[in-house]
């Protein structure tokens, strides 16, 4: 039979595989590491398979009671599978009750969100909600019951997931009223009822003699070349530190210095241009060498086929000497943006290059053409800026010859 710490350990292999624990119940391991419960029976002579959940959201103890209710269901001469189509059937003709609504709205809206943010909201509110207000009418549903189930969310520590549920619980509710299956939205009577979420800023390096530090020491690491060419490219483009891992070499056109980055890999969900220095372009061309061939600018070093871990950045500032408190990843958006603000560039193409994009689309279409030559012009001079310090230490008049003309 199978155990804990089995599951725990099962590792991603070139080709998906499986491990069995017993009466038809088994795990699916991916090739990308997902880990799927299936339980295989037979029904009217037919070998079927019906799925039980993704491990750990689904336990080892919960899969095996799914099983179990299954073959309740075999022994009562019911196909678990068409009983299960028969249930959502029910909760589509009821569109009335508080699931049923919520995956309408789902299905409606998370046709234009990142796959993985799509499947963070539906787990939360399988997890979180579902089991405890799914069936009941949404118009019937008060504040108190909303906070109980939130309050389950909290006492387990995940006080940032009850207040992102909460998020979610309103959206559906507003999309409730919208369609005329609500009169009002609950969740708006909660605001004050759980402790606020503790913000944690991203650790970074402003004044220019540690920043001139940090670049000499970039300088000199001794990891990987991919891993080192990461860390010259951060602060010459100061992306978020997922869109700089996964870059892919389709995305640069180097004759041009311009690095596009497609809507669906940006948090805001809209297309980000950043203008390539000089410097940025000679670290890339170099890298090219070695991995041009392959789909990511920086790959894992264990596979071409994935972009390097989340982590490498992290652990080679780590290796460096930077603690958690002193310099991150995302540090490096804190370092331009104040830095920039400092030299006396516009907060607006500043802002702009840092993709905090404009809610309204017409005014977010003009500021991204507006502001394209000045930011070309600002990137340029904070690659010329960075390259000063790190040759020396930054004094004032080197600040402001680094600032707009």
């Amino acid at each position: 039979m199978l155990q804990d710490v089995k599951l725990r350990n099962a590792k991603a292999a070139e080709k998906a595989y499986k491990i069995h624990d017993n009466r038809g119940l088994f795990i699916i391991v991916t090739a990308r590491g997902g880990r799927w419960w299936r339980l295989k029976y037979r029904f009217a002579g037919k070998e079927k398979t019906i799925s039980l959940g993704i491990y750990p959201d689904v336990s080892l103890a919960q899969a095996r009671d799914r099983r179990d209710e299954a073959r309740k269901l075999l022994a009562s001469g019911i196909d678990p599978s068409a009983e299960r189509q028969a249930q959502k059937a029910a909760l589509k003709a009821d569109k009335d009750l508080f699931e049923a609504l919520s995956r309408v709205w789902f299905e409606k809206f998370s046709a234009g969100w990142a796959p993985t943010h799509a499947a963070t909201v539906i787990r939360r509110l399988e997890r979180d909600v579902f089991p405890w207000i799914g069936a009941k009418p949404i118009a019937e549903i008060s504040a108190v019951q909303l906070l109980e189930v939130l309050r389950r969310v909290e006492t387990r520590g995940a006080l940032e997931t009850a207040h992102r549920i909460k998020q979610i619980i309103g959206q559906v509710f507003r999309y409730a009223i919208a369609t005329g299956k609500a009169s009002r939205d609950p969740s708006a009577d909660l605001r004050g009822a759980l402790p606020p979420v503790r913000e944690e800023h991203h650790a970074s390096l402003t004044k220019p003699t540690e920043v001139a530090a940090l670049m000499r020491t970039i300088n000199g690491y001794q990891g990987t070349f991919v891993v080192k060419c990461a860390l010259r490219l951060a602060p010459l483009v100061f992306v978020r530190p997922g869109e700089l891992r996964k870059a892919e070499w389709s995305e640069f056109d180097l004759d041009s210095a311009m690095w596009r980055i497609s809507a669906e890999r940006m948090k805001m969900r809209t297309e980000h241009l950043v203008p390539l220095s000089r410097q940025a372009v000679e670290i890339l061309r170099e890298l090219h060498h070695l991995t041009g061939a392959a789909r990511y600018v920086f790959p894992s070093v264990r596979t071409t086929g994935r972009a390097m871990s989340e982590n490498a950045v992290l652990a080679a500032l780590r290796r460096m000497g930077y603690e958690r408190d002193q310099m991150t990843g995302h540090g490096f958006r804190t370092m331009a943006s104040t830095l920039l603000n400092e030299l006396g560039w516009s907060a607006d193409a500043i802002e702009r290059q840092l993709a905090h994009a404009e809610r309204d689309g017409v005014r977010d279409a003009y500021n991204r053409a507006e502001y394209l030559a000045e930011r070309r012009r600002m990137m340029q001079a904070w690659a010329d800026y960075l390259e000063q310090l790190t040759a020396s230490v930054a004094t004032s008049s080197e600040i402001a010859s680094a600032g707009p003309a």
